[in-house]
C-alpha cells in the first residue's frame, strides 16, 4: 500500500473533503502523481513534507530507509501535480479548512478592512512576503466609502474604518469593496477596543461569507475577548485567525493552489505540437545508439550539437579538425573571428587544461591554437584527451547567459532546469526545475520563478529577449530528453538570449552506459 492507493481511496470517499498528507519521501513517483493529478481535479490534496534540512532528511531517511531525493524536485513534482505543500503543521488545518468552505481567488489582489492601522500595516507586509498584492481600489469605491465611513477613514487599501467602528460601517463597507472588479479577495479584521462590538460585528459579515463570489477572511484580534465573535464566524463558513499575518499566509497559499491546479492536467501532445520532429527523433536515437555501443558516456561538444540540432534547437556550426590544416581549412569555411575548442571524450572543463581559444582572426593563429592546444592537454591531462578540434565562429550577439539543463531525480526521473547560467551558476542560483515533457504554459510558468526572467523582458535600454522562442527552445528541449531516456545528463551553457537571437555556445550530455537496461522513465505520462 502506497500514497497512490490512499489517494484513489479517499478521493472516492464521500465524507472526505480534503486529502491531508503527511511526507517524508514519494515512494513510487508516477504512481503518486498519477493518482494526486486525479484526483486532485475534485478534491484539495494538502502535504505537508518533513526532512528539508540536512539533519531532518538524516532522520527521515533512517525512518524510512529510503532515498528522499531533492526537496526542490519535489516542490515541481507536487505543482505540476496540482498538490498544495504547506510549510507548517497549523497551515495544513487551515488550509484543508479553507478550501472546503471558501472559492479560490482569481488572483493576489486583497482589500482589507480594519478598524485598526497597525494590524493593517502588518498585513500589508505578510502579504507582500509571499507574493500577494495590495488590492488597488477604483475611484468609484472611494466615492462610495466617502458616503458611509468618517471623514478620517484612510481614503485607499488597507481600508481603515477607526476605532469606534459600528457592525453597520463593516458591512457597509465589505458591501461595497465586494463590488470592486480590482479585487480577488477580502480580509476584515477587528481588533477590540472601547466602543467595539465583536460579535455584533461578526455576525453583520455573516450574510458575506458566500454571497460575493470570492474569499472572505478575518481575523478577530483579542483572544478571549473575541471568542464569541471568532466562532460565529468560523461557524459560518468564514475563516477567522488570530492574526492577520495568519489570514495573509493562507490567502497566499490559496493562490499558489490555484496556480497548480492550472498546472494539472495539461497535456502534450509530443508527436504534433512540434514541427518536423519525426525525422530528428530516429537521427537521434540512432546517433545515441552509435555512441553507448562503444561503451562511450560522454558526448563531445559536435556530437552534442548534432543531437540539439535534430530537435530544432539553435546552435553554432561546428566544424571537427584532426590536425591545424583540417582547422585552418575549416576556419576558411566558417569566416572570421572563430573559436577553437578541444574535442575529447573523455574531458568535460575544456578551460581547465587549455582548451578553448578565442576571437581568432586568421588561419595562422588557428593552426597555432590547435598545436598549443594539444601540447596543453597533453601537459595538463593526458595525451589520450586531445582528440582534436572543433572550429566554430565567433559569436558577437548581445544577451543574457541561460543555462538549460537535465539531470537525474532518483524518485521523480529526469528533471528540467532553467536560469541565470555562465561560469557563476553555481553562485547565483537562479533557477527553476520543472517535469518534462513541458508546454509553453508550463515554460511560462518556470521563467517567472527566476529572477533574470525581470532582465529578459528588457533592461537599461537593451530590448527584450522573444520569450516565445525562448519557451519553444525549453519545450523542445524537454521532448528530447523524455523522448530519449538514456541522457543521464544534458547541460547547455550558456545559451545567449538576446534582443536579436538565441543561440547555443556549449554544450554537454552523458549518457547512460550500455549496461544499464533499465532506463529512467519521466515521472509524468506524457
Amino acid at each position: 500500500v502506497d500514497f497512490s492507493d490512499f489517494i484513489e481511496y479517499l478521493a472516492n470517499d464521500e465524507n472526505t473533503k480534503s486529502i491531508v498528507l503527511y511526507m517524508e519521501t514519494i515512494g513510487n513517483a508516477r504512481s503518486f502523481l498519477s493518482a494526486a493529478r486525479e484526483a486532485s481535479m475534485t478534491k484539495p490534496i494538502i502535504v505537508i513534507k518533513g526532512g528539508k534540512t540536512d539533519a531532518a532528511a538524516k532522520a527521515a531517511a533512517s525512518h524510512t530507509g529510503s532515498l528522499t531525493g531533492s526537496d526542490a524536485v519535489l516542490d515541481a513534482a507536487f505543482k505540476r501535480a496540482g498538490v498544495l505543500r504547506v510549510e507548517d503543521i497549523a497551515d495544513v488545518f487551515e488550509m484543508a479548512d479553507i478550501l472546503s468552505k471558501q472559492p479560490l481567488p482569481q488572483g493576489r489582489r486583497l482589500a482589507i478592512v480594519t478598524n485598526a492601522g497597525g494590524p493593517g500595516v502588518l498585513a500589508c507586509d505578510a502579504l507582500a512576503k509571499n507574493g500577494g498584492l495590495l488590492a488597488e481600489l477604483e475611484p468609484t469605491t472611494i466615492e462610495k466609502l466617502n458616503k458611509v465611513l468618517p471623514a478620517a477613514w484612510s481614503h485607499g487599501n488597507p481600508i481603515d474604518v477607526l476605532g469606534d467602528a459600528t457592525p453597520s460601517i463593516y458591512a457597509n463597507s465589505l458591501a461595497i469593496v465586494a463590488e470592486d472588479k480590482n479585487t480577488d479577495g477580502y480580509l476584515v479584521i477587528l481588533t477590540p477596543q472601547a466602543m467595539t462590538a465583536p460579535e455584533a460585528c461578526a455576525e453583520a459579515l455573516i450574510k458575506y461569507a458566500s454571497s460575493t463570489g470570492k474569499p472572505v477572511l478575518s481575523s478577530w484580534m483579542g483572544g478571549p475577548d473575541v471568542a464569541a465573535g471568532a466562532k460565529a464566524l468560523r461557524e459560518a463558513g468564514i475563516p477567522c485567525y488570530a492574526y492577520p499575518d495568519m489570514a495573509c499566509r493562507t490567502f497566499n497559499y490559496m493562490n499558489e493552489y490555484r496556480d497548480t491546479l492550472e498546472s494539472n492536467h495539461q497535456s502534450i501532445d509530443m508527436h504534433t505540437q512540434l514541427d518536423q520532429m519525426s525525422e530528428g527523433r530516429e537521427e537521434a536515437a540512432k546517433l545515441i545508439n552509435s555512441i553507448r555501443s562503444t561503451g562511450r558516456t560522454l558526448m563531445t561538444e559536435a556530437e552534442s550539437k548534432k543531437l540539439l540540432k535534430l530537435y530544432g534547437l539553435p546552435v553554432t556550426a561546428c566544424e571537427v579538425a584532426q590536425n591545424p590544416k583540417q582547422a585552418g581549412e575549416a576556419a576558411d569555411k566558417i569566416g572570421y573571428p572563430v573559436v577553437v575548442k578541444l574535442n575529447s571524450t573523455t574531458i568535460t572543463h575544456k578551460f581547465d587544461v587549455g582548451g578553448v581559444k578565442l576571437n581568432l582572426h586568421s588561419r595562422d593563429a588557428v593552426e597555432k591554437a590547435f598545436v598549443e592546444m594539444k601540447e596543453s592537454v597533453s601537459r595538463l591531462a593526458s595525451p589520450e584527451g586531445f582528440e582534436g578540434v572543433t572550429v566554430q565562429p565567433m559569436i558577437s550577439l548581445k544577451g543574457f547567459e541561460i543555462i538549460l539543463g537535465s539531470s537525474l531525480d532518483p524518485q521523480l526521473g529526469p528533471v528540467v532546469l532553467f536560469g541565470m547560467g555562465g561560469s557563476l551558476v553555481e553562485v547565483f542560483k537562479d533557477s527553476a526545475l520543472g517535469l518534462p515533457p513541458l508546454n509553453a504554459n508550463l515554460a511560462t510558468k518556470m521563467l517567472h520563478q527566476t529572477k533574470i526572467y525581470e532582465a529578459l523582458k528588457g533592461v537599461r535600454g537593451m530590448k527584450g529577449v522573444d520569450t516565445d522562442k525562448l519557451k519553444e527552445v525549453m519545450v523542445r528541449f524537454s521532448v528530447m530528453v523524455v523522448d530519449h531516456p538514456e541522457i543521464m545528463e544534458c547541460d547547455i551553457n550558456p545559451l545567449i538570449a538576446g534582443p536579436d537571437g538565441i543561440v547555443s555556445l556549449d554544450s554537454r550530455v552523458l549518457l547512460h552506459g550500455p549496461e544499464v537496461k533499465d532506463l529512467p522513465q519521466p515521472a509524468i505520462r506524457p
